[in-house]
């Protein structure tokens, strides 16, 4: 069963739990449902987990960028009255967290990314988009994971149906263009946030080496890897991805 979205102002949000504040960001073709393997067990375990939905395709085009999106996640944790958050992001969710941890480092507790761009992106490789080519859309979304039975049709129509989309597919277009122009190599060094690394070492889309990276340019950083896992390691393999992060916030005693 998919967990409630609640919709109170200009925001659409899951929210469970009572505890430690911890904001899960999705990525560009990513939903809400690609966590629910977090959103599961955290608040099991004393925190409270947030999954804000991203105005991916609803903000005015001149304003749909990844700094955008960082101001509208600051303007969620305002709304919502949080400090000392734990930001965890996938993909440009992930880029997104590093970007505003760097805009607002005293809000951000600790950072968790996985499969995160920043410093490289071939998401869609040099063919995307054809638009109506479902054959081509399928192995493009089962590329993304080891397994490409993780690909399910549900998510492989809905990348269809986005790619189909004009107007999706032109923010879409804008968004992995802004991503690749803010490339944050320069700012990491500087950025002493605690963060988690988690990364499939079989990941195409953001390669290992961009692991090892932000692993090297990122102070505060720990890298740990989940073998026969692509870009998702949250959906790929939710359990071991689970113990990893719930180790590392006792660890470090968040």
């Amino acid at each position: 069963m998919d967990d409630e979205i609640i919709k109170d102002g200009k925001f659409r949000y899951i929210e469970k739990g009572e505890g430690t504040p911890i904001i899960i960001l999705h990525g560009l073709m990513g939903g809400l449902s690609n966590f629910h393997g977090v959103t599961d067990h955290f608040p099991k375990m004393g925190y409270k987990v947030l999954v804000p939905e991203l105005p991916i395709y609803s903000m005015p085009m001149l304003k749909t960028n990844v700094k955008n999106f960082a101001k509208y996640l600051e303007k969620f944790i305002e709304f919502k009255g949080l400090k000392d958050v734990i930001l965890l992001g996938n993909s440009l969710g992930g880029h997104i967290g590093l970007l505003h941890t760097k805009l607002y480092p005293e809000m951000v507790k600790a950072l968790v990314i996985t499969g995160s761009s920043g410093l490289y992106e071939s998401a869609m490789g040099d063919g995307y988009p054809k638009r109506g080519d479902y054959e081509f859309i399928k192995k493009k979304a089962q590329d993304v994971f080891y397994d490409p039975e993780v690909a399910t049709k549900e998510i492989v129509d809905e990348v269809y149906a986005t790619v189909n989309d004009r107007i999706k597919l032109v923010k879409t277009l804008a968004i992995a263009k802004s991503a690749i122009r803010h490339n944050m190599s320069t700012d990491l060094p500087t950025m002493n946030t605690p963060t988690c690394i988690i990364w499939g070492e079989n990941d195409t889309v953001t390669p290992p080496d961009v692991a090892e990276l932000f692993h090297e340019l990122l102070p505060d950083s720990d890298l740990f890897w989940i073998k026969e896992c692509g870009h998702a390691p949250m959906m790929e393999h939710p359990i071991e991805f689970n113990t990893i992060l719930e180790e590392w916030l006792q660890a470090r005693n968040f």
